[in-house]
């Protein structure tokens, strides 16, 4: 949407906001950076990068009050769960409310007028229309451009992107989202050896739980993993699945597909179109 915008086969945006969980993979990072020097700034458009903090660094420290990752447990019974998703709403919908409210001159709390809003242009294809809802908050209206203007699928912004020598665009999503499939603890591994070496180290530092909440005295009763085995990182099946492993993932698999095991979250993590279930609300609103 900010290169369509940018060469004018969209309206000119004024702002276009990254939320920066404090956790992206260094592709992303250096991708950003090459769209704010050849795309946004030769055309006047403002790249503004918000965040909440870092969540691996909250994840870890027993100070910090954390917005709970997807964790995928082991309960002491055996069976299967996974911890609430809060962290979408806290590293991503908040601190773009937050950024949004300052824009308009209303900083959080300060009520703004009904007539005073913004209008938000988020990046759902047609492939799934059926995510491209209203706002949950009357000073924020939710447009959708590639659907309503453009009739563009995820395949349609692929070739465009590749057309103007963007083919390699990374996926935002945090560097250990429990939502990633196979191919991307894959890439992770072989490409990137220094961050296999951060998550694999994370995963075993979260597996009771995250520490606020073991400082509080609200012991995980299980165990914590970022794959969906269920087992540490290192070992995890990430090349291939057992039969046993195939059958333990069954509810998964049912919900997912199995391509969903190898893909993990297909567009990567977005504030308002994660192909996860739907993020933990909590008080990440910011209404009035």
């Amino acid at each position: 949407m900010l290169a369509l915008s940018a060469q004018g086969v969209l309206p000119k945006v004024d702002y276009a906001i990254f939320a920066d969980t404090g956790w992206e993979p260094k592709a992303v990072y250096s991708h950003l950076d090459r769209l704010e020097r050849e795309i946004a700034k030769p055309a006047g458009i403002r790249i503004l990068r918000v965040s909440s903090g870092n969540i691996r660094r909250d994840a870890l420290d027993p100070e910090h009050r954390f917005a709970s990752m997807p964790l995928h447990i082991l309960n002491e019974d055996g069976r299967p769960g996974m911890t609430r998703r809060q962290c979408t709403g806290e590293y991503k919908v908040k601190p773009i409310k937050r950024k949004v409210r300052e824009l308009l001159g209303y900083p959080y709390p300060a009520r703004i007028p009904r007539d005073v809003h913004v209008e938000q242009w988020v990046g759902i294809s047609t492939d799934e229309f059926h995510r491209a809802k209203d706002s949950d908050v009357k000073y924020m209206h939710n447009r959708h451009p590639l659907i309503t203007d453009m009739g563009w699928s995820r395949a349609d912004c692929v070739r465009y992107l590749t057309s103007i020598g963007l083919a390699g665009t990374p996926k935002s999503s945090c560097l250990g989202c429990p939502f990633h499939g196979n191919a991307q603890w894959r890439a992770i591994r072989d490409e990137s050896p220094e961050e296999w070496a951060d998550v694999v180290e994370f995963d075993t530092a979260i597996r009771e739980g995250n520490a606020r909440a073991n400082a509080n005295g609200n012991r995980l009763l299980g165990q914590a993993f970022l794959h969906r085995s269920r087992v540490p990182l290192g070992e995890a099946p990430i090349d291939r699945v057992t039969a046993a492993e195939w059958a333990a993932l069954q509810p998964e698999i049912d919900a997912l597909g199995a391509a969903g095991l190898e893909e993990g979250v297909v567009d990567g993590c977005s504030p308002w179109a994660c192909r996860a279930s739907e993020p933990v609300q909590d008080d990440f609103g910011l209404t009035a």
